[in-house]
């Protein structure tokens, strides 16, 4: 089986390092660790290979950005529709809420990185996202 990271995810981090090519990515990933294989984790691939998740360093160069970014990533979800959730700084926000932030109670309160799931349907979908940050229209 060949492993494949989503093509959404794979256009967000590119996104991402092409208006922060100096940020940190000590905390970046997308591909689960032995931790990650012990649970239901979008950084584990389905039975075709596909890998839903990236997790984005929280220093993005300039001191404070990554609450800035993850709230217009959790803004433009709605309308995009290929972003499943998204986790930051202890609040998570999904359709289930209408996109609200709300406390995240996992173990991992993601305050080093932002992690960001996606949809099936995202897994060929590698159009550029409407993001300001990272140099998106909405």
């Amino acid at each position: 089986m060949t492993i494949k990271l989503s093509k959404a995810a794979i256009q967000l981090r590119e996104q991402t390092d092409d208006h922060f090519p100096g940020r940190d990515r000590t905390s970046d990933g997308w591909l689960g660790d032995y931790r990650h294989s012990l649970r239901k984790s979008d950084h584990n691939p389905d039975a075709a290979g596909w890998v839903r998740a990236i997790d984005l360093d929280a220093n993005l160069g300039p001191k404070g950005q990554m609450p800035y970014l993850a709230d217009q990533i959790r803004t433009i979800a709605r309308k995009d529709g290929r972003i499943s959730y998204i986790i930051f700084n202890g609040r998570i926000a999904s359709s289930l809420m209408g996109w609200k932030w709300r406390k995240y109670t996992g173990i991992n309160q993601h305050t080093h990185h932002c992690h960001i799931s996606f949809k099936k349907t995202a897994d060929n979908d590698g159009r550029f996202f409407q993001i300001p940050m990272l140099g998106g229209h909405e």
